[in-house]
């Protein structure tokens, strides 16, 4: 089983992918950048990281092989044991390369030191979407020297008509000039509409995709990202967690129903991901081993 195919398709989805006793994926939406140095226009992205703190198995990576091979969830999390396994001896021995995600080594004090690789963009809004060279800009600065005015009534009268002839020839460079200038500048932002345009209306298509997600614009004060406390098979035991819950301080809610049919409750929701991760944290360690992160937009 190669691990590395459903951790890959699992960040497509979520901005958290925990593989138990080894560590966390995390994923940072960063947007469209330009790279002054080649001049080049490259898409909205996920950047991707590793914390190697987050190691709790949540059952979310379980759970999508247990359904994709058609077995069980304790062979599904057998499974990736034996790979946690085989990755720690191979770090002892040298680095290991994990496909489309990134290559892991160790460091002098014995730490995982993860570098990403680069080739793969897992912000599905930017699927299709290449970077875009454009050529730089090139500005000519034109000096006019002023005459000087001394002994001017002393110069012969071809020298003034010279000189006046002189000025008008400079006026008109410095008048073409200023017409080059602007038809840079119209060109550059037409190829900034074009970026544009192309972010907008950029199509994909994904090879044996994943069962349909729909993405819902988020709005002012939305809150994505959920810390879950529990999914219940019938709604009244959901209601007795929320006020459990509640009487402890959490502003405790129903999250809506998973592919299961199970409801879903959390201890909280944020509008920010370092928040509902800070809080995950704490509350595995003072609350319940069991909490685990769902990013999804409720209307």
């Amino acid at each position: 089983m190669n691990l590395a195919n459903y951790i890959n398709d699992l960040l497509y989805r979520y901005d958290c992918v925990i593989i138990p006793d080894f560590g966390g994926f995390v994923t940072n939406r960063i947007g469209a950048t330009f790279n002054t140095s080649n001049q080049t226009f490259n898409a909205p992205a996920k950047q991707l990281t590793f914390n190697n703190h987050l190691k709790h198995n949540d059952g979310l990576l379980a759970n999508y092989i247990a359904s994709a091979e058609q077995i069980s969830f304790e062979k599904a999390a057998a499974a990736i044991s034996l790979s946690v396994i085989n990755w720690q001896n191979k770090l002892q021995r040298g680095s290991i390369e994990l496909n489309n995600l990134g290559t892991f080594s160790l460091n002098e004090e014995q730490k995982i030191v993860f570098t990403p690789t680069t080739e793969v963009n897992y912000l599905t809004s930017s699927f299709g979407l290449s970077s875009i060279a454009t050529s730089a800009v090139k500005r000519h600065n034109t000096t006019v020297k002023p005459l000087h005015e001394n002994n001017q009534k002393a110069l012969p009268s071809f020298i003034k008509y010279a000189a006046t002839a002189a000025i008008l020839l400079t006026l008109g460079i410095a008048g073409y000039n200023g017409y080059q200038q602007n038809k840079q500048k119209e060109t550059f932002a037409k190829q900034e509409k074009i970026l544009e345009k192309k972010l907008q209306s950029a199509t994909f298509v994904i090879q044996n995709p994943l069962p349909t997600l729909q993405l819902n614009v988020s709005k002012k004060n939305a809150k994505p990202f959920h810390v879950v406390a529990g999914a219940f098979q019938y709604p009244e035991n959901a209601a007795k967690k929320i006020q459990q819950l509640k009487k402890q301080g959490f502003n405790a809610k129903i999250i809506g129903v998973n592919k299961w049919g199970l409801t879903q409750v959390c201890f909280d929701s944020f509008a920010e991901k370092n928040d509902a991760i800070n809080s995950l944290n704490k509350i595995k360690r003072t609350v319940s081993e069991d909490a685990w992160l769902l990013v999804k937009n409720i209307k």
